[in-house]
């Protein structure tokens, strides 16, 4: 094999499995509570050194929330669907309804809970800080 060859050939394994290692990261924080479904639609690495963009879909049933939690890095939201109240530390509750949107700091503190009558549907951007833990849970 040429050397090009196996270097590619490398780096596609590399790549490959950290992308599994990702997923399945993702997939141990976020185990899926009942009445809530976390999707993971993309995960890339970012030019910035050291982070990734990780793009989500979340819908909570009525009158469910995520819990306090954290991430190491930004999140960044779009309401689709139904009605979310977001509690942020240090900010004013907010009630957040189809086509508004939501920013939070990395590391702040926050809860979502579903407060409508109706599911709630979220599409979210984090941008986090690789081989940290995508979240963490606050008590």
């Amino acid at each position: 094999m040429q050397k090009t060859t196996k270097t590619l050939l490398r780096t596609c394994i590399t790549l490959s499995t950290g992308i599994l290692l990702g997923a399945f990261g993702m997939g141990a924080l976020y185990a899926q509570q009942s009445g809530i479904k976390r999707t993971v639609l993309l995960k890339h690495e970012l030019s910035v050194q050291g982070r990734d963009a990780v793009m989500g879909h979340a819908e909570i049933v009525s009158g469910l929330e995520t819990g306090k939690h954290t991430h190491p890095g930004e999140e960044m939201g779009y309401v689709l669907e139904g009605e979310l109240v977001l509690e942020a530390d240090g900010k004013p509750a907010r009630t957040l309804k189809p086509g508004d949107t939501y920013f939070i700091e990395a590391g702040q503190t926050h809860n979502a809970k579903a407060s409508g009558t109706s599911p709630v549907k979220v599409l979210a951007v984090y941008i986090v800080e690789k081989d940290k833990p995508f979240a963490a849970p606050v008590k």
